[in-house]
């Protein structure tokens, strides 16, 4: 099997999962059980890891909530904020963006059962050069003065677009709205300061730069002022009494080392796995150019993509029936967490794709262990299956 489906999740690093063992079968006991040497022991370890972590983005301990992933971090600053402050400022106007994942757009949707009034911004069109970027003026244009929120995320999951980061946080810091951002797939992939941006929520994962499943982070800037949440789950008040239940020690541990790895490697695997993407999309293209096409904006700027995704329209075969053809290539065609979604995905919609098109498409995203070999291989298979598909019809 050829895994190029790192979009959806990584393979965690031996070099994790070596940092993760001892806290299963040796150090197993629980962070709250401090009336013991091996209990203090796993506290010391979150400790460790919450003060390494921070480091990495530039922040402070305490401005690190552990969560069980960014679908629970995405809901905790939304929900949170939103029933914390409708009832305190009466603010009831939230912005997003058209083709932000589920676990932004659900949440959303509930919180507007509530009386919350949600404006979507749309993004640039298909065949526009930065298309799934949002245009600042449009921004601009729908804050009002009872605007709580403003949420934007990093990189897109589907497309890999990366959207103006600094930019929308400082306008939504000179317009005294608050600024979340669902950085999910951006985190240890591209260049993230967060002492030098106003973010001031963050949420992101560990399953996706090569770290383990259920465990993720949701950062809280407690300056300018402290940002206060109400909690989703009532308990033992672990996490500053934001996120109460025992804490995932190995996840933690283990999501603290994927981190550290990425951030170190950063650079170079960032142009690594560009050259591959690159030579991958050279290579269909000189094979199915006349009919494939490139969804999201263009590779020229790598300010505007995720090194390793493309998101590809076989034009006249279904993505489905084209993965049937090449069961030795892991890719998807969308997102995996609406995988059981017979829908035609929201984020080729936005961009302007006919249902066609969309359910036409591709997504293939690199990741750290990939390799030139790898790339021929896919190349081959999916020229195969294009052929096979071909015949039939």
């Amino acid at each position: 099997m050829i895994y190029m489906d790192n979009h959806s999740t990584t393979r965690v690093d031996p070099r994790v999962l070596a940092v993760m063992l001892p806290w299963f079968n040796e150090s197993y006991a629980n962070a709250g059980s401090i009336t013991h040497e091996m209990g203090r022991a796993a506290r010391q370890a979150v400790a460790d890891a919450r003060a390494q972590m921070a480091a990495c983005l530039g922040v402070s301990d305490e401005e690190l909530v552990f969560t069980s992933g960014a679908t629970e971090s995405n809901n905790l600053a939304l929900r949170g904020i939103a029933e914390r402050e409708l009832e305190r400022s009466g603010k009831r106007h939230i912005v997003s963006v058209v083709t932000e994942h589920r676990a932004v757009i659900d949440p959303l949707r509930r919180l507007s059962q509530r009386g919350v009034e949600v404006t979507w911004l749309p993004v640039r069109p298909q065949g526009m050069p930065d298309a799934g970027r949002i245009d600042l003026d449009q921004l601009i244009d729908v804050l009002r003065e009872d605007t709580l929120l403003v949420s934007v995320m990093l990189a897109n999951n589907e497309i890999g677009v990366v959207q103006p980061f600094a930019e929308i946080a400082q306008l939504c810091q000179s317009r005294g709205v608050l600024f979340h951002c669902d950085a999910t797939q951006a985190v240890g992939k591209i260049p993230l300061d967060l002492h030098t941006v106003p973010v001031d929520l963050l949420s992101f994962s560990a399953h996706k730069m090569y770290g383990p499943k259920g465990v993720g982070a949701l950062f809280v800037r407690q300056k300018r002022p402290r940002l206060r949440l109400q909690p989703l789950l009532d308990g033992g008040g672990q996490e500053f009494g934001l996120r109460s239940g025992t804490l995932n020690v190995p996840g933690i541990v283990g999501f603290c080392h994927a981190l550290q790895i990425a951030v170190a490697d950063r650079p170079a695997e960032e142009l690594r796995i560009r050259q591959l993407r690159d030579d991958l999309w050279q290579r269909l293209r000189q094979q199915h150019g006349d009919w494939m096409t490139l969804n999201g904006p263009a590779l020229s700027n790598p300010e505007w993509r995720l090194a390793g995704n493309l998101n590809l329209c076989f034009r006249g075969i279904l993505g489905e029936t084209l993965m049937l053809h090449m069961p030795e290539l892991a890719v998807s065609s969308g997102s995996a967490c609406t995988a059981t979604d017979a829908a035609p995905s929201h984020v080729l919609l936005a961009l302007g794709l006919n249902e066609d098109s969309v359910r036409s498409s591709l997504r293939i995203g690199l990741g750290r262990f990939n390799t030139p070999e790898e790339v021929e291989l896919a190349v081959a298979s999916i020229g195969s299956a294009v052929k096979q598909v071909m015949a039939q019809q």
